[in-house]
């Protein structure tokens, strides 16, 4: 990635060597001229969707009150200390996936989701830190940010929010359009509107490792094959009767020492797991799909490009889209590789793609992970 404004000058093995995990950076006008992606009112019919996730937070009389989504209706336009976030808007808008994309120089394994921040004056979620990397750009209006690398992160009890009890500024900034603020993860920050403003944030996917280890385990369920059934042929009479013998113990540590995982099983687990997509995302099948000739010949002439919706990853001979993967050869894995990277494949390259390519595109069409682009 070259030198851009978006990175405040810098280039991304700058950034990244230098901020990335490590301290926050802000730039001003990181997005010369940005104009928010949605108007309020396109904002506010999107939380009316299921699909959509959403969190409409209130602040009054020092009380926090949360709700989730769907909303039929947001509270008055003129009545403050309102905050209403909306996940994912990158699922539901091409403009806001666009805009997400431009944060690849992050790998699509780490880049989770472009979330979109409605406040009215003095609306904000309080002080709080994050697990995971963000950028957070400021849209439409104001918006204060005070921050802090503060290591006491204990939180307020008894309240819906995850707020911190102690929270001690340390700088203070306030953004307006096209302003943006890079925050490492548990940095502490408050933000807070200073008039009816926009705010989206570029997060980043940061799982736990007890997370990582409860899914793997689980994946590798139905590769465990351990034959045989327990015995103890050379019993003897139990002194103790209800003990536990050394016995079992070692027979029953013996089998189970038997279960190993190899790299590969580690490789699948991860591509398929990070390229899962969320519980809230449904893809849009086309209403009349096109048959195997007519998909073939639309896609040679304007080529295809992937949903916005749709993840695609690859590593060695592998290939994993949407939680689901297969091994591939060489010149397949190519032009695969190729669309993961791109999201797009031209009419050129796909008059060359194999028929099993071509087979496993018009899958993808037909289950709406990827569309025929344009003529």
């Amino acid at each position: 990635m070259k030198k851009s404004n978006l990175l405040g000058g810098l280039g991304a093995a700058e950034f990244l060597r230098d901020y990335w995990h490590k301290k926050p950076l802000l730039i001003r006008n990181a997005i010369p001229g940005f104009q928010p992606l949605l108007t309020r009112d396109a904002l506010f019919e999107l939380v009316r969707q299921e699909e959509v996730e959403s969190r409409l937070i209130i602040h009054a009389r020092k009380q926090w009150e949360m709700d989730s989504g769907p909303f039929d209706a947001v509270p008055p336009l003129t009545q403050k200390n309102w905050t209403l976030l909306v996940q994912g808007v990158n699922l539901h808008n091409d403009a806001a996936d666009a805009l997400m994309r431009q944060f690849r120089f992050i790998p699509d394994t780490r880049l989770d989701d472009l979330m979109i921040s409605y406040a009215t004056e003095n609306g904000g979620v309080g002080a709080h830190f994050d697990s995971y990397d963000v950028f957070l750009l400021q849209a439409h209006g104001h918006r204060r940010w005070r921050i802090s690398a503060q290591t006491d992160l204990s939180l307020v009890e008894g309240v819906p929010l995850k707020i911190l009890k102690n929270f001690k500024p340390e700088q203070e900034f306030v953004l307006g359009p096209g302003d943006m603020l890079y925050l490492p993860p548990h940095y502490a920050h408050e933000g807070t509107a200073m008039d009816e403003c926009m705010t989206y944030s570029i997060g980043f996917r940061a799982p736990s490792y007890q997370e990582l280890g409860e899914a793997f385990l689980e994946s590798m369920i139905d590769t465990i094959d351990l034959p045989g059934r327990y015995a103890d042929p050379d019993l003897k009479p139990a002194a103790r009767p209800a003990e536990i013998g050394s016995g079992m113990l070692t027979r029953i540590s013996r089998e189970l020492d038997k279960v190993r995982f190899t790299r590969d099983d580690l490789v699948l687990f991860i591509g398929e797991y990070l390229s899962e997509p969320k519980l809230n995302v449904v893809f849009d099948k086309p209403a009349a799909p096109l048959a195997r000739n007519r998909f073939a010949q639309s896609a040679k002439k304007a080529g295809i490009h992937l949903s916005r919706k749709t993840i695609m990853l690859y590593r060695g001979s592998y290939i994993f889209i949407n939680g689901t993967s297969f091994e591939v050869g060489t010149d397949d894995l190519r032009i695969l590789a190729s669309l993961a990277d791109e999201r797009q494949l031209s009419a050129e390259k796909i008059a060359t793609v194999s028929a099993d390519v071509m087979d496993a595109l018009q899958t993808w069409y037909n289950d709406g992970w990827l569309v025929i682009s344009q003529a």
